[in-house]
């Protein structure tokens, strides 16, 4: 039943509202009736209340999208659909029992209790082998390390051509997820690390990324694989038919989401009985907690995400008639009463196609044959159960090898001899008298086994090496062990452990994808926030497909000795060949990889080079710095200055100083000729900067651009081997002692090329002098033409007007005649 203020659905489409000619043609119809039966019910308050049939519900209305349907449909209609969801529960859970029976036995591999055994005899060990907790503790504190550093989990990326603004737009989104995340997300630390240490244990664990309208942010919980039931054939959360989240709830809590609306406010009774989760019993167990005393009442509902032709809301094609298609719902069912305390609608309401919301993300530690990922109880559980056996075989034999046991004489009879014997303990025997010796009989009880022990050491050692988990000894012992070889045992000692990290990075990626999305859905157009030390903003439009969120983390990098290890092959190959590295990037990239905070402080960044006089450069050859020339400068002001330090004995007899100087001068040369083409081809390297931009379609422009780049590099070709010629004659001039001035030279050729220069200017003037005038005598000419046609047409206009006062005299002759 529906209160009559309660909004009805409204299916109608906002392109499918009625015109005003329709609402005055509807005015003047009759009262369409009622679809399907209504009962008035008078209420005591004299208010009435409208029971609809499920058919006659679905009409417009003004009843929000993501409302709770449940509170329009009747009883008869929600009693089957909550059978229909716990009977679903019930029969999945049926098909993963051997799932849940295998990993709750293999929680016992972990150690956490120890087990007082009476078999073989009283006191026998109870250790369990390490080599599964080892194994999950290192992966634990790997990823955690690893997936969410300190300065936050999330980086973001440019989808398409960069530019300042969507580079800002990156930095704004990568800002605020991290301070979501790392700030006002308070539970999503701890529970992150408790989901990756329930990884490596089940195969598979999941986060649950939603709005939650009590703490008005979104949260990201993390969901144990055993609270997540999904049917036997799926294989994957998106092709999966239906996914029940169990839900564990207490009757405060569940009271306050009846009050508030969001569930149905309906009695429920007390749970019954309700089968205990055997993985939640064997935590519980581990964890050395149990239920005493009286406790508050807890319910367990059953979020099931599932799709349904839910009756009263069908879907219907364009004539109106129902399709037979089921939709996306979400069905939340108390368990013991299997009452229905919600079902809303889980699709987007702009989504035509009705393509359900996906709230969950899958991690997997390995992909399993099924829906479910395998664990390292699955994968070494058996090897841990052999050398937790082999393991304390070893004890017990050390126990009764150090503590013997056996008979003492007292007759022939032996008291209690069907009780095992004790280490330490010694049984009365009835026997005849005799020597103290002969009266003792101790057990043959062989020392700890050496095979056995080899054994033990065999299947620790495959555990590890699977687990990846043994100390990987890349370059110990040989720190000159060629590139190749470091690099394939780093890759051979980690290939397991990379692989389940890049599981990770994917399965954080859908995480952060999910997040993004509800924050861009709830925040408001600009939200600006404090962090420490500034303020910052972030719009509602930053969250669009332009951005890409994804962890900082490396994918192909899960721990810190890889990195390292990495850094150190990178140094060793840069060192081998500097002139052709950046050693300062690669010095900071081990910085980094170490974990130095603040490197610009152990390691400055280099100054950017200069332009500089020729004196110091001088200086910089000498001391083997670099320098280089810049355009702009002297060049062959430079060049003789260096032409004359060139003479030295000192630069005569260092031939690095001789090369360093001569390679200056050859950049100055270069950047003379290119000077010098820029000023003879200024008009041919305008057209070419135009023609670039449209070279890129046309490809008869790229065949001029083609050719006129080929005319300005022949011509610098032929500046810098002229250049290149004087100045080699004149460093021999120099270099020979010659009493010629190179100087000179230079200066005359400086002069030649200012004499082209001039010239070619003249003749541009002159250029432009002839076409300024041949403008000038055509304007006149135009001007000229233009006055002899006006003249032509006023004659014209007086011939006409003396034929007009002729005509009027003749009519006026004729009158007066």
């Amino acid at each position: 039943m529906a209160e009559i203020d309660k909004g009805l659905p409204n299916t109608r489409k906002q392109e499918e509202l009625p015109s005003e000619e329709e609402l005055q043609d509807v005015a003047v119809q009759e009262p369409v009736e009622e679809k399907g039966p209504i009962e008035v019910i008078p209420e005591e308050d004299g208010g009435v209340t409208l029971d609809y049939e499920p058919g006659a519900i679905n009409v417009p209305g003004t009843e929000s999208h993501f409302d709770n349907l449940a509170e329009l449909l009747p009883d008869d209609v929600l009693e089957p659909i909550g059978g229909d969801m716990t009977q679903n529960f019930m029969d999945y859970k049926a098909s993963r029992k051997d799932w849940e029976q295998s990993y709750t036995t293999g929680l016992d591999l972990l150690g956490f209790k120890y087990e007082n055994r009476t078999e073989p005899f009283q006191g026998a060990s109870g250790a369990t082998h390490p080599v599964l907790a080892e194994a999950v503790t290192q992966f634990q504190a790997q990823a955690y390390k690893e997936l969410l550093p300190a300065d936050g989990p999330v980086r973001t990326q440019v989808i398409g051509a960069k530019n300042p603004q969507t580079e800002l737009q990156a930095t704004r989104v990568k800002d605020y997820m991290n301070y979501l995340i790392m700030d006002q997300m308070k539970e999503y630390e701890a529970e992150f690390d408790a989901m990756l240490f329930h990884l490596p244990l089940a195969g598979s664990t999941f986060k649950k990324v939603y709005y939650d309208v009590p703490m008005g942010r979104v949260v990201s919980k993390f969901v144990p694989a055993d609270e997540l039931v999904v049917p036997y054939t799926a294989t994957s959360l998106d092709d999966a038919e239906s996914i029940i989240h169990v839900v564990k709830m207490s009757e405060n809590e569940l009271r306050k989401q009846q009050v508030n609306g969001f569930y149905r406010d309906i009695e429920l009774t007390p749970p019954g009985n309700v089968e205990q989760n055997s993985v939640e019993k064997k935590e519980k167990e581990l964890d050395g907690t149990k239920k005493v005393g009286k406790q508050d009442t807890i319910y367990t509902l059953l979020e099931c995400h599932v799709n349904l032709d839910l009756e009263g809301f069908e879907e219907v094609d364009a004539q109106g008639e129902p399709t037979g298609i089921k939709l996306p719902y979400i069905v939340t069912v108390e368990e013991g009463s299997r009452l229905v305390l919600s079902i809303r609608r889980n699709y987007a309401p702009n989504d035509l196609k009705k393509n359900k919301i996906q709230y969950f993300v899958h991690f997997k530690f390995l992909p399993g044959l099924g829906f479910y990922g395998f664990g390292l109880i699955h994968m070494i559980g058996g090897l841990s159960r052999t050398a937790t056996a082999a393991l304390r075989q070893l004890l017990d034999a050390g126990t009764l090898s150090n503590l013997p046991a056996g008979f003492k004489q007292r007759g022939v009879r032996v008291r209690d001899e069907a009780a095992p014997i004790q280490p330490g303990e010694f049984k009365d025997v009835d026997a005849p008298g005799g020597n103290l010796r002969d009266a003792f009989f101790p057990l043959p009880y062989k020392e700890p086994s050496q095979t056995l022990l080899n054994l033990l050491g065999v299947v620790v050692s495959a555990g590890q090496r699977f687990a990846a988990i043994a100390d990987m000894q890349v370059g110990d012992g040989n720190q000159g062990a060629a590139v190749g070889t470091t690099v394939a045992l780093l890759e051979r000692g980690s290939r397991v452990m990379s692989a389940i990290h890049k599981r990770c990075y994917a399965a954080m990626k859908d995480e952060f994808k999910l997040l993004s999305k509800v924050v861009s859905q709830y925040l408001p157009p600009e939200y600006p926030y404090d962090v420490v030390g500034g303020m910052r903003n972030v719009k509602q439009s930053d969250f669009d497909d332009r951005i890409d969120v994804v962890p900082v983390a490396d994918p192909n990098i899960f721990s810190m000795s890889q990195r390292i290890t990495l850094a150190q092959t990178q140094l060793q190959i840069a060192t081998s060949n500097p002139q052709l590295h950046n050693m300062y990037q690669i010095y900071r990239n081990m910085y980094e990889a170490i974990g130095v905070k603040n490197v610009d402080a152990v390691l400055p960044a280099p100054a950017p080079n200069m332009p500089m006089d020729p004196s110091l450069e001088h200086i910089n050859a000498l001391a083997g710095k670099p320098f280089q020339a810049f355009p702009g400068q002297d060049h062959r002001a430079h060049i003789t200055a260096h032409l004359n330090f060139m003479s030295t004995n000192i630069v005569r007899n260092n031939p690095a100083v001789m090369a360093a100087i001569q390679k200056n001068i050859l950049e100055h040369i270069s950047l003379m000729a290119q000077e010098q083409v820029q000023l003879e081809f200024r008009e041919q390297m305008q057209q070419m900067m135009m023609m670039q931009q449209q070279a890129a379609t046309n490809p008869q422009i790229q065949a001029q651009l083609q050719a006129l780049t080929n005319q300005v590099e022949s011509r610098k070709a032929i500046l810098i081997a002229e250049m290149t010629e004087e100045y080699m004659k004149e460093e021999k001039q120099i270099t020979s002692q010659f009493d010629n001035d190179p100087l000179l030279k230079l200066k005359s050729r400086e002069v030649d090329l200012r004499a082209m220069e001039n010239e070619r200017k003249r003749d541009a003037d002159k250029a432009d002098e002839d076409l300024a005038r041949a403008k000038l005598m055509q304007a006149q000419d135009l001007a000229e033409d233009k006055m002899d046609q006006n003249e032509d047409l006023a004659k014209l206009r007086a011939g006409v007007s003396l034929a007009k006062s002729g005509v009027q005299q003749a009519k006026v002759m004729v009158d007066d005649n």
